[in-house]
């Protein structure tokens, strides 16, 4: 063994920091039809001042769990605690939620001023300190000049930052999200997602941000929870759940990554050794996996070292190139293994070297600590 284990970061496996729980979810399960559960045994405390994304494929649970959350479904069994009391049974308007959707919900026969003291008109908060309040979020959102404009009359992006406002101007403990950028162009959606972002540092609020974009959850968020099957498969804060994933599923969801199946030969502590079909790789993993267990081993194509490093690297593939795409920053590399298996290299073009021309043969290598031994088994219902 190379010693890998040794330099493992200090953190691996920690826990989230203990901070004041919120809102918490113990034991939830739903089901639609009596007989199959969209979201199983759900354990999950959401913390103060969070920006917590529930990310994962349609189907995944991500979005009954938010609307159970909101108040627009009941779970089947277990309990969801705000502020240490119940809402189960709770109606959604009694919960004092914010709530965003994808759609914007915003009432076209309104101007937007009218929209922003809707939710505090029904609150019963009296003329003049409604006025402040929604000038007051106008400015917040920066958009103080279309008070007297109706939606139609705004860009998509205003409209989203409108609806935003609206969710915050009576001042919920919890705010929710539900794919709220959904609608907007990609330029638009980038944008929005350091808007709402600033907008929560600014403001210290409670966010719970529903999405199925991996890029959106990994740019905005303290804490990803990945879902699949009804399940959580990991929930941690973005670099870890981008740079050690808990298991095959979240390795493949989130981002680009090379998985080759192996057998383990042999570990010391954190490091293995995985024959993957005659090439044997060096990697790290949180679990200790027994000798002759069949694993995955996973490793980001942006991680690839071209040149002979030294000191050297203990994971060296020999490959011939099958594909090659250009895509400006850097080089896309479609690359097949002596056994038959295929992974992708990411080259940045400033550290290009050869033309990796189809039917070429070149070498990478990886670090020990860029590859991961993972369980071929994901948490199912």
């Amino acid at each position: 063994m190379t010693g890998l284990a040794q330099r493992l970061p200090d953190d691996a496996g920690a826990h989230a920091p203990a901070k004041k729980v919120l809102c918490s979810f113990s034991k939830v399960n739903k089901s639609y039809d009596g007989k199959t559960r969209v979201v199983a045994d759900l354990d999950l405390d959401i913390f103060q001042g969070e920006f917590l994304t529930l990310l994962g494929p349609s189907g995944s649970g991500k979005t009954t769990t938010l609307m159970m959350l909101a108040g627009f479904e009941q779970p089947n069994e277990g309990s969801i605690e705000l502020d240490g009391t119940s809402i189960v049974g709770v109606p959604a308007y009694l919960r004092n939620i914010g709530m965003v959707f994808q759609n914007y919900a915003l009432f076209p026969h309104m101007t937007v001023a009218q929209n922003l003291a809707f939710p505090l008109r029904m609150r019963g908060v009296g003329k003049v300190e409604r006025e402040q309040r929604v000038k007051n979020i106008l400015d917040v959102v920066r958009l103080p000049e279309v008070a007297d404009r109706r939606p139609t009359q705004l860009s998509g992006g205003q409209q989203q930052r409108i609806a935003l406002a609206r969710a915050l101007i009576f001042e919920p403990r919890l705010v929710l999200m539900d794919e709220p950028l959904g609608a907007l162009d990609k330029q638009l959606r980038e944008h929005m997602q350091i808007e709402i972002r600033q907008l929560h540092e600014r403001l210290g609020i409670t966010v719970v941000y529903v999405t199925h974009d991996q890029s959106e959850a990994l740019t905005m968020s303290d804490r990803v929870a990945v879902f699949a099957h009804g399940k959580i498969q990991q929930i941690a804060a973005p670099n870890d759940i981008y740079e050690r994933p808990a298991n095959a599923f979240v390795a493949d969801f989130i981002g680009d990554n090379n998985q080759l199946r192996g057998i383990v030969k042999g570990h010391e502590g954190h490091e293995h050794e995985v024959d993957c079909g005659g090439v044997t790789v060096r990697a790290v993993s949180e679990h200790q996996h027994q000798i002759g267990t069949e694993v995955l081993v996973a490793f980001r194509p942006e991680n690839a070292v071209l040149d002979h490093p030294i000191p050297p690297l203990p994971n060296k593939f020999d490959v011939q190139v099958s594909e090659k795409i250009y895509l400006g920053d850097h080089l896309r590399l479609r690359c097949r293994l002596a056994n038959g298996d295929v992974i992708t290299v990411k080259i940045s073009n400033k550290a290009q070297r050869g033309d990796f021309a189809p039917g070429s043969a070149t070498s990478f290598y990886w670090s020990g600590l860029d590859c991961h031994v993972l369980s071929t088994e994901i948490a199912k219902l």
